[in-house]
């Protein structure tokens, strides 16, 4: 199998470290890094989780970068509240000792995509460092594969305000730089679709019974907080992973589908962040982005499972359908 190569860029975050151990896990990704930038915690903390989270898979080979630790305009706002003071659930985990992350996200960027063939980024943050990038040097990313931010929302309604999403607020005018700069097409993963993988209690039980007992440890600790955030903020048992499905689409387009728009990004007002979708295309402008609306969350649950237990799939595909 050829690796596709891949620069993740992050902001961990208890979704975002869930989705990192699951591509480091993935056989099919070839993680030349991964970059960090404030957004969930501030970035020097973000970065430190990262390094958590490979250490979990053993896989602390993969660099760490440490971005962008303020939005381009406005003032930064954590999400401390969802992800915990550490960000990842106040769960009490150490640094790991003798791995350091490195500096300069946004020049790593560049020159890697400068340098290599065929690389990719998934964006599961913010996107401050890829503006950054772009803004530092447009030409690397005409070499660019392919392009996939979790961030967005269309149908859906957001989740910091009515209507925007976390990712897309915290830096609106990097998130509408990077839509009207990027060169290649956006696969927009948003709210409409991310809101359907939830890591229920019973999925979580599963996660026991398949082998790794220090993975499961790991993701039962992060998530406690997590779950209980998401019962008091919007009724639900369990929690919503919306970065792991950026990862899984990335490997496998069958898990989601959309249509084709152009897409901008609102930056002031009461409708700061939010995704305007162009669905009638009343602007007539090219069509700049492929906003998913539809996915399998059973399919996409058991990928998540799969790529974190291997070895097991027999028993998820037996007993993930009724969980």
């Amino acid at each position: 199998m050829e690796k596709r190569k891949v620069i993740i860029d992050c902001d961990p975050g208890i979704d975002d470290s869930i989705a990192i151990m699951m591509a480091a896990m993935s056989e099919e990704l070839d993680i030349l890094g991964i970059t960090v930038c404030s957004g969930n915690v501030p970035a020097v903390q973000g970065a430190k989780n990262a390094i958590k989270a490979l250490a979990k898979c053993k896989r602390t080979d993969i660099p760490v970068y440490l971005g962008e630790e303020i939005p381009l305009e406005r003032e930064l706002v954590t999400a401390q509240d969802t992800h915990g003071d550490d960000g990842i659930g106040d769960s009490g985990y150490p640094d790991i000792d003798g791995v350091e992350y490195r500096t300069d996200a946004v020049g790593f960027i560049t020159e890697t995509l400068r340098n290599e063939e065929n690389v990719s980024i998934i964006a599961l943050a913010p996107l401050t460092n890829i503006a950054k990038a772009i803004m530092k040097d447009r030409e690397a990313f005409d070499r660019i594969d392919e392009f996939i931010t979790m961030g967005g929302a269309f149908k859906s309604n957001g989740n910091c305000s009515p209507v925007a999403e976390f990712n897309y607020w915290v830096d609106p005018h990097a998130a509408d730089f990077v839509y009207k700069n990027m060169p290649v097409t956006i696969h927009m993963v948003g709210l409409d679709v991310t809101r359907e993988i939830v890591l229920t209690p019973n999925r979580l039980e599963l996660m026991k019974r398949l082998g790794n007992n220090e993975m499961y440890r790991y993701i039962r600790d992060i998530t406690a907080f997590y779950t209980e955030f998401h019962w008091n903020q919007e009724g639900i048992i369990g929690c919503v992973i919306n970065d792991p499905l950026a990862i899984g689409y990335f490997i496998d387009r069958s898990l989601c589908s959309g249509e084709k728009y152009f897409v901008e990004i609102e930056t002031d007002g009461k409708a700061m962040g939010m995704s305007i979708v162009d669905e009638a295309d009343f602007y007539k402008k090219s069509k700049n982005a492929i906003v998913l609306t539809d996915v399998d969350s059973r399919k996409t649950m058991d990928m998540i499972m799969n790529k974190l237990f291997p070895g097991r799939t027999e028993l998820v595909a037996k007993l993930g359908g009724n969980i």
